[in-house]
């Protein structure tokens, strides 16, 4: 310790090692981490609060279906066709006699089975690329790049109805595997970029340095000194992605190039009572607002956790 900071500790009562109190005896305020303000920020927005609710509601809804609705969506009976709302069907039958309601309610778990994988190996594939790139530098990053660019530059809608149409013609299965598949190959290539610009603003800190003249290896460095830092906007893309991928596979179902029967899909139900709106329109309706709730609150939470882990947007 120097002179001044042990002039500093007697003058103010403290002992080596700590931090001394403030004037008046009061002790220096406590300061937040980068999550910690990210948490007081979310914690003071509704919008997080409202897309947080419609998650959890959705991911209930495909973890345990049978809380809101007890009966069997496979149960078909034609006699019941078009039947309004009666007993437990509160939103009537569709044209096969199916509870609207309870095929809405088991729509919601394939929807979210196959963004959740999605989203998995996007951020596995994204991450290996992003890290690589960024880390490394040099030749190794101009040639992940242009990857990255070929890839982006592909629309993704059109290359899922692509693939998905040419992985189709097995028509065995769901389908779930295809779609994830088809998701996972294309729409890596934002969290790649995002990853490689934190990885980048990262290895230039002086814990990076530090690290590296201790003999840390690149693995070690990149897994437990510049990943968790880098990890933030990561997470926050991938959040957004997954509505994007729950909307792009009820598109391919709906196109009948992604799920297939026996699957319970948002995307199959609007494909098929589209062909029978004249006659009942609920059985259109509910599958498609769900859809739309669900792709809107997973991308509302991801622009409000952006928004919280943005310092320039801090007020």
């Amino acid at each position: 310790m120097s002179d001044l900071e042990m002039a500093a500790t007697t003058e103010l009562g403290a002992r080596p090692g700590e931090v001394p109190p403030a004037a008046g005896g009061t002790p220096p305020p406590k300061t937040r981490s980068l999550a910690g303000d990210a948490w007081y920020d979310l914690r003071r927005n509704w919008i997080f609060w409202v897309a947080a609710a419609l998650v959890v509601l959705v991911v209930l809804m495909a973890v345990a279906p049978g809380l809101f609705s007890s009966a069997d969506p496979t149960a078909c009976n034609t006699r019941r066709q078009y039947a309004g709302p009666s007993g437990g069907a509160i939103l009537g039958y569709d044209f096969q006699g199916c509870d609207v309601f309870s095929r809405t309610v088991h729509g919601a778990r394939a929807s979210v089975l196959v963004g959740l994988f999605a989203v998995l190996l996007t951020g596995v594939i994204g991450l290996v690329f992003g890290m690589l790139a960024g880390y490394f530098g040099g030749w190794l990053d101009a040639l992940l790049s242009r990857v990255i660019d070929v890839v982006l530059g592909i629309p993704l809608l059109l290359a899922a109805i692509v693939l998905s149409k040419r992985l189709a013609a097995d028509r065995s299965g769901s389908g779930i595997v295809s779609v994830v598949i088809v998701l996972g190959i294309l729409g890596w290539t934002t969290a790649a970029r995002v990853m490689r610009s934190s990885v980048l603003a990262a290895r230039s800190q002086d814990y990076v340095a530090a690290a590296r003249m201790l003999g840390a290896g690149p693995l070690r460095i990149m897994w437990r000194h510049i990943l968790p830092n880098a990890l933030a906007p990561f997470i926050v893309v991938l959040t957004i992605a997954l509505g994007t991928f729950i909307a792009t596979e009820a598109t391919l179902s709906f196109l009948n190039i992604g799920l297939r029967p026996p699957a319970i899909s948002w995307g199959i139900d609007i494909a098929t009572a589209g062909k029978h709106v004249r006659e009942a329109a609920m059985p259109l309706i509910a599958p498609s607002l769900f859809l739309t709730l669900t792709v809107l609150a997973f991308i509302m939470l991801g622009d409000a956790i952006r928004d919280a882990f943005d310092p320039k947007l801090r007020r």
